[in-house]
């Protein structure tokens, strides 16, 4: 009876475990689906009227202070015994230059193609972040993973040339500029390295996430506030041009950090991609709803791409 009564303690683990890691999965989908369309909506005169380092910043303030709250709530005490040191903080410096560096390029890049194609291409990381996964981190893939990591490639590029059209009349249409281009191979690799580098360093030190998030983006202030200080001699203030979806896009990407230190803590890089990959079908969705582009029959052909992906790699 006592045997009997364990296993069903595991099973019920184990399935509260998995809706967990599901519900945080579906969240993070949403936000990083989001993200693209919440900027070409903030646009005014087809220009972004704030300025993209001080929305950097406010999202890397609402982590820090996110992370302090967390670290008071729930790991101030037993923290205690590893207390801040310039050994343990300073390996968080690096990724959270690739970080700042990345997320300029999120805003600056959206001058030079449209929200739907920047999501699409962004899925080139996946190649950078796979290679990068298997070297740095020394973990081999299966055929059959590399071929599942092939199939989110194929379904972005599927994505881009068959599922979205301009809807008929709209003035949202599909561009990208040789400029565009190389700013997404720079974003993709940096996105790679910043990723690898962020799992091996959490994973590396023994002290609670919480802690290591208060490095992190005590570092990600610093480095972009003082990104930002050019930004001070301009005639626009701090936060000139903000609007409901700029604070939209703060609380979600501020989210979408601490949720991803999570995934990279406990899981993996690789469960990254697939993120990044469903999010584009939110940002298809989205783009559809506000930005006037009109899917198309061939959406379901990607859909069913990343989720036939998803079975290979985890079965």
């Amino acid at each position: 009876m006592i045997v009997i009564r364990s296993e069903r303690a595991r099973h019920r683990r184990r399935w509260l475990t998995r809706l967990q890691w599901g519900a945080l999965l579906c969240v993070m989908v949403f936000i990083y689906g989001s993200h693209a369309p919440l900027i070409a909506l903030s646009k005014v005169d087809q220009r972004v009227p704030f300025d993209p380092s001080s929305c950097v910043v406010m999202i890397e303030l609402t982590k820090l202070l996110v992370s302090f709250a967390a670290f008071a709530a729930t790991d101030g005490a037993s923290a205690s015994l590893a207390r801040p040191s310039p050994a343990l903080a300073a390996p968080y410096a690096v990724p959270a230059a690739l970080y700042a560096l990345n997320n300029n390029l999120v805003v600056l890049m959206q001058a030079y193609m449209d929200p739907s194609s920047f999501q699409v291409l962004s899925n080139l990381k996946i190649a950078a972040t796979a290679l990068l996964y298997s070297l740095c981190l020394g973990r081999r893939l299966r055929r059959g993973q590399w071929f599942s990591l092939g199939l989110l490639m194929a379904a972005g590029a599927c994505h881009s040339y068959s599922s979205l059209a301009p809807a008929e009349g709209a003035a949202a249409r599909l561009y990208i500029t040789a400029w565009g281009l190389f700013l997404m191979s720079v974003y993709c690799c940096v996105s790679g390295l910043a990723a690898v580098y962020t799992e091996r360093t959490l994973k590396s030190q023994n002290l609670p996430l919480s802690q290591q998030n208060l490095y992190l983006y005590a570092f990600g202030v610093l480095i972009n506030g003082m990104s930002s200080l050019s930004a001070l001699a301009s005639d626009k203030s701090f936060l000139e041009g903000y609007s409901w979806p700029v604070w939209a896009i703060i609380a979600g990407q501020a989210a979408n950090g601490l949720l991803m230190s999570v995934v990279l803590k406990h899981g993996s890089g690789i469960t990254r991609l697939f993120v990044i990959s469903c999010s584009m079908l939110v940002n298809a969705l989205l783009s559809w709803t506000f930005l006037g582009l009109q899917l198309t029959f061939f959406f379901l052909l990607p859909v069913s791409m990343v989720g036939l992906a998803a079975y290979l790699y985890y079965t």
